[in-house]
C-alpha cells in the first residue's frame, strides 16, 4: 500500500455494484475475475481482494509437522469418510 493515504468516491448502481478506481486496482493487483472478501466493520464495508500476492504472503502459515502424512492423502481419506457417511444416511 502506498505511504500516502488517498481517497476517492464511487457510486452504487441499482444492483449494488461499484467500480473500484483504476489506481486502487493497480495498487492491489486486482484483475478481471479477482475474488474479494466482503466484511462488515464498525467503520463500514471492508473489501479484501484475494490476489496472488496475498496468497503468496500467506504461504507457510499452516506448517505441517515432520512425519505427517501428505495433505493430499489426508484430504482423500477425509473425502472418503464423507462419502461413507452420506451412503449410510442414504440407506
Amino acid at each position: 500500500m502506498s505511504k500516502m493515504l488517498k481517497t476517492d468516491s464511487v457510486r452504487f448502481t441499482t444492483k449494488g455494484q461499484v467500480v473500484i478506481p483504476s489506481w486502487l486496482r493497480k495498487e492491489f493487483e486486482i484483475e478481471d475475475g479477482t475474488k474479494c472478501i466482503v466484511q462488515a466493520t464498525t467503520d463500514g464495508i471492508l473489501l479484501k481482494p484475494v490476489t496472488a500476492a496475498l496468497i503468496k504472503r500467506g504461504r507457510g502459515i499452516l506448517k505441517r509437522n515432520l512425519g505427517d502424512k501428505p495433505l493430499a492423502e489426508e484430504w482423500a481419506r477425509h473425502k472418503q469418510a464423507g462419502h461413507e457417511l452420506e451412503d449410510r444416511h442414504a440407506r
